[in-house]
């Protein structure tokens, strides 16, 4: 309903041209009525210099040029805005893609452009970019093509090529996503950015670096670490810094360094018309407008194309301890945790992993021991000499508290990386011991710290009861954590009762007020729960925020929802 324009008050309002819908079929406007009787009034009065001076201060003509003026521009005004608004681009009603034809103008257009290798349809990496063996799900269909950009120029082209030929694009990284969000249920282009993976710039002043999508960030730690500086954030090893911004992921060291969105300062975007835009400059501190850059952390690539990322250094610790401690019960380990966050003692990493993950590690090898297989906590304290001495006494006081055995610590550098290698190695671990026809299922939630006893808890006995080999690790010292299924995929029956115990679990951490996924992603896999998590009011203003940047739905589309409103 349009606001109501009020009058002033000795005026009459202008009579509107009756406009069609198209503004090429609107008559044009010509002056106003009020106009037209003032030009009247001044033709009258210079024929007639008698009823001229006959008129007194009393009697002054009420159409003065000033108010004539006014009323004529406020027509005019109301005109354009019309013409504006009707011209304006309109979000289509339904996504309509281009046709196979259209993808090979597009793939023609774009080799004549960069050259034939830059663009492949090769079926072994259509497959590589549209079928994930860790995935919780995948997509009945591969990508198109599969493009190779070397610059932000490139990128900028190929999405110019993609939105006139209205083919859908799916960024790609590392390619280690869980929940199938690099996966083209559409087709179209999958840009991979193997040959974006450089650092461009560093700032060891102001502890901050600029960087390719397709840098792994183990990697970029490899390549700085002479400043003294790292960057913190460290999911899976295999992780990429574009794939990391897309999902918002965090790692194990999130319970004291947070998680992606908190290392990102800036990001440069090219958008689905091939425009290139700067979420904001360099400094750490700024409230200069819309925070453009936590809009596209998240975002899966749905709303733009991460091409350069700015971000956050933080100092290497002057002493790191790793120490492992065994509990007699999961809700053991995650009551300590719990306790440990409630009173601010700090670490730097708290990870749990259960006995069946226990024993993947023992089976696995590569820590030189063997493990008791029984619940424990992974512990990692940084800092300085005393700090670190100061919150190994508390935590290993609070742990006895919770009838844990005794720590046992590393003791030299290389027991500290095979302790923590194991870990971060948890799901390749698993995959490395599946027989023939069996998958993974890796899945997170997240909840307020104070229900994690409860949810892990239950969540522990409901995956015993699937009689299959099923684990709980993960960050619980941020009230996030997994479970790891493997399941035989050609049996349907075991399948459908995995599928019930995962989704079973969301809608737990849901009624406890927590979240369906901590640093998956929505993707495919998710899209059901997260409707839920936030009801549909929310998620119509993230759809409104996704048309208004990319109208035709060409952006990973099928990704976090859906283009339709549910009825």
């Amino acid at each position: 309903m349009r606001a109501p324009f009020i009058v002033p008050r000795g005026f009459s309002t202008p009579r509107m041209p009756q406009c069609r819908p198209r503004i090429s079929q609107c008559p044009v406007v010509r002056t106003s009525g009020a106009a037209r009787t003032n030009a009247t009034a001044s033709k009258n009065s210079s024929q007639s210099q008698d009823s001229s001076s006959s008129f007194s201060s009393s009697s002054a003509p009420f159409w003065t040029p000033a108010k004539t003026l006014l009323v004529s521009a406020f027509a005019a005004g109301l005109g354009y805005g019309y013409a504006s608004y009707s011209q304006a681009p309109q979000a289509p009603k339904k996504v309509q893609y281009g046709s196979m034809k259209d993808f090979d103008k597009a793939i023609a257009e774009l080799r004549a452009k960069f050259g034939e290798d830059t663009i492949s349809t090769d079926e072994d990496e259509l497959e590589q970019h549209g079928y994930s063996e860790w995935s919780s799900l995948n997509a009945d269909r591969l990508p198109v093509a599969v493009a190779y950009p070397t610059s932000t120029e490139q990128v900028s082209e190929i999405a110019k090529v993609c939105h006139k030929y209205r083919m859908p694009m799916i960024p790609y990284s590392g390619g280690s996503s869980l929940e199938a969000n690099f996966s083209a249920p559409y087709g179209g282009m999958t840009i991979d950015f193997a040959f974006m993976n450089r650092i461009l710039e560093i700032h060891e002043d102001d502890m901050d670096v600029v960087v390719q999508p397709s840098i792994g960030w183990m990697d970029l730690n490899e390549k700085i670490k002479s400043t003294g500086l790292f960057f913190p954030v460290d999911p899976g090893p295999s992780a990429m810094i574009g794939g990391m911004v897309g999902t918002n992921c965090s790692g194990t060291n999130a319970v004291r360094y947070g998680t992606m969105k908190d290392w990102v300062i800036n990001l440069t975007v090219v958008l689905a018309d091939g425009r290139v835009i700067k979420t904001r400059r360099r400094p750490r501190k700024t409230s200069a407008g819309y925070n453009l850059t936590g809009l596209f952390v998240g975002s899966e690539g749905t709303l733009g194309i991460v091409t350069e990322a700015t971000l956050k250094l933080t100092g290497i610790p002057e002493d790191t301890r790793v120490g492992v401690v065994a509990f007699p019960s999961i809700r053991d380990a995650a009551s300590t945790a719990m306790q440990l966050i409630k009173k601010g003692i700090p670490v730097q990493c708290m990870e749990i992993m259960d006995d069946i993950q226990m024993d993947v590690i023992n089976r696995a090898g590569g820590t030189g021991r063997t493990w008791a297989v029984s619940p424990h906590l992974f512990f990692k304290f940084s800092g300085t000499k005393a700090g670190v001495a100061d919150s190994v006494d508390l935590t290993t006081k609070l742990a006895k508290d919770n009838n844990a055995d005794a720590f046992e610590f590393a003791k030299s550098e290389q027991e500290v990386h095979d302790l923590w290698s194991a870990r971060k190695q948890s799901l390749w671990s698993m995959l490395s011991l599946r027989k023939e026809g069996s998958e993974v299922w890796s899945t997170d939630v997240a909840v307020p710290i104070s229900r994690l006893p409860d949810i892990i808890e239950k969540s522990k006995e409901e995956l015993e009861n699937l009689g299959i080999f099923a684990s709980i690790l993960g960050h619980i010292g941020d009230g996030n954590f997994h479970a790891s299924i493997m399941y035989d995929r050609t049996n349907p029956e075991e399948r459908e009762r995995v599928e019930k115990v995962v989704y079973d679990m969301v809608d737990r951490a849901l009624e406890m007020d927590g979240s369906c996924t901590g640093e998956h992603g929505v993707g495919l896999g998710k899209k059901g729960s997260l409707k839920k998590e936030l009801g549909p009011e929310t998620i119509d203003v993230m759809r409104s925020v996704k048309r208004s940047l990319d109208p035709h739905w060409l952006l990973n589309p099928g990704k976090i929802f859906d283009f339709e409103k549910d009825s």
